[in-house]
């Protein structure tokens, strides 16, 4: 399979079935993040294509009928919303995992754009990122390849929140660059009017190293009166995935050290 994978053990998400609505070779990206689980971006992209056609998707849903999951999410080897198509494949998965309620890790970069958050819309859950409270983190951060500013990306957001019927989830990444700005992103945060904050730290193999629990418990207590989840402590379901070389293609896996000792 080339579109589906997993289930993955999500910290967020519990089973999570992955849909890579972009499924390109190499990652692309409307970001180069510094921590990027997937390495620098080589395809940089912030206009919208359709990647993958819907009767490609529901070939292979086809094939993992009966597996047990508690979420279908869409990410992969790029930002997802880079597919312009979303909506048809949002359907293809309504109608062949009809029980199972759709979620979207997103980067936020395209949410200035009304059309993509109508898209959005569609999810039972969105999971945005926000990983600097202005604009020099957020240029050293997330190396950004669209036009718009820290600024218009946080007014998107909370036009999306007004709009959104469903759980919008922020994840904030904290590595040492934005340590000390994290009583600033906590304020960000409660103005965004979110269902819940994920505090998380690059545990998979990357250039930056993490932060360490007693650091990441630090951050968390900033954000007292938030409804708050934190990768060290969130619990991870015991999941087989169907296809190991896509899963890990698009999820390294942890470093043994600190997969045992955190």
């Amino acid at each position: 399979m080339s579109v589906v994978y997993g289930p993955v053990p999500s910290w967020r998400l519990g089973r999570s079935l992955g849909i890579d609505p972009v499924s390109t070779r190499y990652k692309t990206c409307s970001f180069n993040c510094v921590y990027c689980q997937l390495g620098r971006t080589k395809v940089p992209r912030s206009e919208r294509k359709a990647f993958v056609q819907p009767q490609v998707l529901a070939s292979e849903l086809k094939q993992v009928k009966g597996i047990e999951v508690d979420y279908v999410t869409f990410s992969g080897m790029a930002e997802p919303t880079l597919a312009a198509n979303l909506p048809e494949l949002v359907t293809v998965v309504r109608d062949n995992l009809p029980a199972c309620p759709i979620a979207i890790l997103t980067n936020s970069s395209l949410m200035p754009r009304p059309g993509m958050r109508d898209d959005l819309s569609l999810f039972d859950v969105v999971v945005a990122k926000v990983d600097a409270p202005n604009q020099e983190l957020f240029t050293e951060i997330n190396r950004p390849f669209v036009g718009y500013t820290l600024a218009e990306i946080l007014k998107g957001i909370r036009h999306f929140r007004e709009q959104f019927p469903g759980r919008l989830a922020l994840q904030m990444m904290f590595i040492e660059a934005n340590r000390a700005a994290a009583h600033d992103m906590a304020e960000i945060a409660r103005h965004l009017g979110l269902d819940e904050v994920q505090l998380n730290t690059p545990l998979r193999p990357c250039p930056v190293p993490p932060l360490s629990p007693v650091e990441m418990k630090e951050i968390e207590a900033t954000f007292e009166g938030l409804d708050v989840i934190n990768i060290y402590t969130s619990e991870r379901p015991q999941v087989t995935p169907v296809d190991i070389d896509e899963t890990r293609r698009r999820r390294p896996e942890q470093h043994a050290e600190r997969t045992t000792t955190r």
